[in-house]
């Protein structure tokens, strides 16, 4: 993986999490055969350490995930622009880990509820019945995460940057 370039800025793999669980939207990078980037934003929800996401079961980043198991997944917090500064506040997670297709049914029923627990909890009474519908017609990808990165740029109000772990002011 590469290192993080403003360390001051390094967040630890509990903050990353947080960010990834609040944010409404991820997006997945893969690589085509080619070796080009390919990236495709996804609504993922996880169990534990690893990633679930649904999709159709052909696509570019299906055969991508076939030719190359590495992935990445990026995933952004709360964004702020202060007034009279040039710089933006944010919050940012970077997932890496090897893709892999869900084949067990069970264990696509237990992502597709993680994510329209997630998603949809409003929906949740008819669960069952979308399951039966869909099932056999969509893939589900399971993230195995290997690393986790979070970070975070955010002033104080005495208008001075935070760093890891300070209260905010």
């Amino acid at each position: 993986m590469n290192e993080m370039r403003r360390k001051d800025r390094k967040m630890d793999e509990d903050f990353a999490w947080s960010v990834f669980d609040r944010s409404d939207c991820q997006v997945l990078a893969t690589v085509n055969k080619d070796g080009t980037p390919y990236a495709v934003p996804l609504s993922c929800a996880r169990i534990g350490k690893d990633i679930y996401f649904h999709c159709a079961k052909e696509g570019q980043k299906i055969e991508n995930m076939i030719n190359q198991e590495d992935v990445c997944i990026t995933a952004v917090g709360e964004i702020h622009i202060p007034t009279g500064k040039f710089t933006t506040e944010f919050e940012s997670c970077i997932l890496c880990g090897k893709a892999s297709f869900v084949e067990g049914a069970e264990e696509k029923k237990e992502a597709l509820r993680a994510i329209c627990m997630r998603y949809t909890p409003e929906n949740m009474n008819r669960f069952e019945e979308a399951i039966e519908k869909s099932m056999k017609i969509t893939a589900i990808v399971k993230i195995e995460i290997c690393t986790v990165s979070g970070k975070r740029k955010k002033y104080g109000k005495d208008g001075k940057e935070l760093k890891f772990r300070e209260a905010d002011k």
